[in-house]
């Protein structure tokens, strides 16, 4: 073996869903948004100035950050953009996760957070949810470096309320505690008014779902100023020009057109209940999604057949190996008409299966 090949970092990357790339599929396994996003978005990179992308764009990422604040109500200091949420979640284990104290997180969850405590060499602890998919608060009472957890969780879809976040909160005031809301949008309510009461909380979301912008790669956390100019001391550290002109531009428009934003997550919403009733009716068992897709099983049918079956279909949802979740797909919600598609696909599979 040559020496230096034993100087290379080793570690188990994150495995991203599937990025198929067929005619006519219909694309259910990424959580992706099946809607444009707002037309401001397509208005604003038409008429970008490319002469200035001879230029470094804004090393905080204004004036997103300045929209941003505008919009959830709180002071600029209190945001930080980043290349998706991911990286923003990347920059928060760099920067608060330094204890020699394990980070506490679920057991079953966004399967990015052990990769990045593996890379930075973060001691951590999974929590068992309960049978219901659900975290034990008091499981998080123990001494620990910080905590972290999607709210609603992915991929179970399960929405946590305020008051097990702020219990969780008030058990932890020497660590930081930050809640993914990467699927917020779709249902529950944003743990952004407990900001007021716990210095030590930070919130994360992004551009990728709900404003129907995976493509520009847009996170934001918000926090108060201290926990804010920490992650940006760290940032300008690694990459200070993190988000580029068109995706900062291309943010500001999304922000501005409310309307449009509320109706589209509106529209998933719709189409998730629906989804909920027909799936249910077909015998299909799953936790009360607040999320834009649905983690379901069935007692009577072989998942990881249907799942495979799907595929046939060029239809792709997303399916683990993991023994306590092989049993489930997650379904990501998409349009009226691709749903349809999907539910007969199924009803197909069941008809040949019996």
């Amino acid at each position: 073996m040559n020496e230096w090949i034993k100087n290379i970092r080793k570690v188990v990357p994150y495995t991203a869903g599937e990025q198929p790339n067929r005619p006519n599929m219909i694309k259910l396994n990424t959580n992706e948004c099946p809607y444009s996003p707002a037309p401001g978005v397509e208005k604003v990179i038409k008429e970008m100035d490319v002469e200035k992308f001879r230029l470094y764009p804004n090393m905080e990422g204004r004036p997103l950050i300045d929209k941003i604040a505008r919009y959830y109500g709180v002071d600029t200091d209190m945001v930080f953009a980043g290349v998706g949420s991911d990286d923003v979640i990347a920059n928060a284990f760099l920067t608060f996760f330094n204890s020699d104290k394990p980070i506490f997180f679920p057991d079953i969850t966004y399967s990015f957070y052990p990769v990045w405590a593996d890379l930075y060499g973060v001691k951590y602890e999974t929590k068992k949810l309960d049978k219901d998919f659900r975290m034990v608060k008091e499981d998080y009472y123990e001494p620990n470096g910080g905590i972290i957890f999607p709210n609603p969780n992915a991929p179970t879809s399960v929405y946590e309320s305020l008051e097990t976040i702020r219990d969780i909160l008030e058990h932890n005031k020497d660590s930081i505690v930050i809640v993914d809301e990467a699927y917020i949008d779709f249902g529950g309510e944003s743990a952004l008014p407990l900001l007021a009461e716990y210095e030590n909380l930070l919130i994360v979301q992004t551009f990728s779902k709900s404003r129907s912008m995976a493509g520009m790669r847009i996170g934001f956390a918000i926090g108060n100023e201290v926990l804010i100019k920490a992650m940006n001391d760290v940032k300008y550290s690694i990459n200070s020009y993190t988000l580029n002109m068109t995706s900062i531009a291309a943010g500001c428009a999304a922000v501005e057109d409310k309307e449009y934003f509320e109706t589209t997550c509106q529209k998933i919403i719709d189409t998730r209940e629906k989804s909920k009733k027909i799936m249910s009716d077909m015998g299909f068992e799953f936790p009360d999604s607040k999320a834009n897709f649905i983690f379901a099983t069935h007692k009577d049918y072989d998942i990881t057949k249907l799942y495979q079956f799907l595929r046939t279909k060029d239809i792709y949802v997303r399916h683990w190996d993991s023994p306590k979740i092989k049993d489930y797909l997650r379904i990501t919600i998409g349009t009226d008409a691709q749903m349809e598609v999907l539910f007969e696909a199924i009803k197909e599979f069941m008809k040949i299966s019996k």
